[in-house]
């Protein structure tokens, strides 16, 4: 297999990583198995009495629960077969002679400390903060690997409408930095969305367009934004009260203004350039922008249903590609 191959081959597979852990998460499950890297002790998810039987006698705080430890199971699993693409992807860069090399040994170390965080998930026993920076690793994962494929891609047909002329040239370099300036906002806004999924928060808020009851004179923002929420036994289903769980949620809905007129914004802003490389990715971006803001209303109207929940996070991280595209292509041509 080629490493260009390899490479979409391990983006789709990270995609549907990322995937099974928010439906995992979403699910309950992130504690279906109460130590790690094995499962109530074992590599597999206890079956026969007997093992059920010792499971529970082992953990009698948190009985096996079949279905959520299978859900659990197979995101390590999957994690792990994605942790040896990764290292397939070093050992052939490595050993190409003009193949990027910095960038598979940063992918790689990120790897491996995203399964540390997949273990801190579990012995912290799903600690919002630990949570949040799992998800978020996820998402950089995907970026750095597609980042990586961009590298080895030529690239210069899909450039040559710019090239040819000087002002489009021109209005790339221009645009750079509002094409970064979009990427941190919604950088930004997928750092709320995972903070307002770790601790709970995404049907604190129930009615449109913002909250419903007097909810401004309700925020408490040092209280939902402190990454040290005390210690407890388990964090699952959250420890934070309402208040603060309603300004984390109030908070997500706010900067997915700024961030929809954001993108909205640069959207625009590349259709004018003339370029149909930057054309197609406006469109893109419109296209992902309004397939995430529909399903944010559909999580809230129809009370967060598992599927509409996992998709949201699967267009969040398909969203975020896009505009790393853009920012690679302005970037590269400046």
């Amino acid at each position: 297999m080629t490493i260009n191959r390899l490479l979409k081959f391990t983006l789709v597979f990270t995609l549907a990583v990322i995937l099974m852990g928010a439906y995992t998460r979403l699910s309950d499950a992130g504690l279906g198995c109460p130590d790690w890297p094995g499962c109530y002790g074992q590599l597999t998810v206890p079956s026969t009495a007997q093992d059920v039987a010792s499971a529970n006698q082992q953990f009698p705080e948190r009985a096996l629960e079949q279905d959520k430890a299978w859900l659990e199971m197979i995101h390590r699993y999957i994690a792990g077969l994605l942790g040896l693409m990764v290292l397939a992807i070093l050992i052939i860069s490595l050993r190409t002679r003009d193949a990027p090399k910095k960038l598979p040994m940063a992918i790689a170390a990120l790897i491996l400390f995203q399964a540390a965080l997949g273990m801190w998930t579990v012995t912290m026993k799903l600690m919002p903060v630990i949570v949040m920076a799992h998800l978020i690793g996820g998402f950089s994962l995907f970026c750095l690997l597609f980042l990586l494929y961009l590298r080895h891609q030529p690239l210069e047909a899909a450039h040559a409408d710019i090239h040819a002329n000087p002002n489009l040239t021109t209005n790339a370099r221009n645009l750079a930095p509002l094409a970064l300036a979009s990427l941190a906002i919604l950088v930004i806004q997928i750092i709320l969305g995972g903070w307002t999924s770790s601790n709970y928060a995404a049907l604190a808020c129930t009615s449109l367009p913002i909250c419903e009851g007097n909810w401004m004179d309700n925020l408490s923002p040092i209280q939902a934004f402190s990454l040290w929420q005390g210690e407890h036994d388990s964090y699952e289903f959250g420890v934070l009260d309402y208040a603060a769980r309603m300004t984390i949620h109030v908070s997500h809905r706010i900067w997915a203004v700024v961030t929809a007129v954001a993108l909205g914004y640069l959207a625009f802003k590349l259709i004018g350039t003339g370029s149909t490389t930057l054309r197609k990715s406006a469109w893109v971006l419109l296209g992902l922008l309004t397939l995430q803001l529909l399903l944010g209303v559909s999580n809230i109207v129809m009370h967060l249903p598992l599927g509409i929940a996992v998709s949201h996070n699967g267009g969040a991280a398909l969203l975020l590609l896009s505009v790393v595209f853009i920012n690679y292509s302005l970037w590269r041509k400046a």
